[in-house]
């Protein structure tokens, strides 16, 4: 079982305060955007990772090159600390990260809108077809044969349809 690294890179992007949660283990790298609003306290980023870990949505997982876990000194490490959080800005692979679920996201979109579209047009094509039939059937008018037949025939026949066309 692989170590799991996580991130969490708190900037401003105007006009919101953003988080960008970097989680990268097993040979994946996923990134998740949240946005803040005002700018957090440590205990409010804190809290909110606590409360909505399960909801977070991470990107589709990207291909990371392995590291080789060795003992860095206290000091290096302390400098590389103090490097990362002095730099500003998001990573490339948490652009690409968070590019890739921008396009995934927008592709359902384009699906589902389309399949909306296809079947609101289906609906329409119905609609006229069936208006259309109705325009083109006519309408039945039930006769009493008996009254009919004392004015048109000498035989007794029974109710029958007559087709009344109206022609514009």
């Amino acid at each position: 079982m692989g170590t799991v690294v996580s991130k969490l890179t708190v900037l401003f992007e105007d006009p919101f305060w953003i988080g960008l949660y970097e989680r990268e283990g097993n040979g994946c790298y996923e990134v998740c955007k949240i946005t803040f609003g005002a700018e957090p306290k440590d205990y409010e980023v804190y809290e909110f990772l606590l409360k909505n870990w399960d909801i977070l949505r991470f990107s589709p997982s990207i291909e990371a090159e392995m590291t080789v876990d060795k003992r860095v000194n206290p000091k290096r490490m302390q400098r590389l600390i103090h490097k990362q959080v002095a730099d500003h800005g998001i990573g490339t692979k948490a652009q690409q990260a968070l590019k890739l679920q921008q396009e995934q996201g927008k592709l359902e979109r384009k699906s589902r809108s389309r399949e909306k579209r296809e079947e609101e047009k289906q609906l329409q094509f119905d609609l006229r077809q069936e208006k259309r039939k109705e325009k083109h059937r006519g309408h039945y008018v039930i006769f009493n044969a008996q009254a009919f037949q004392a004015k048109h025939l000498s035989e007794t026949v029974g109710a029958f349809f007559v087709p009344i066309f109206h022609f514009c």
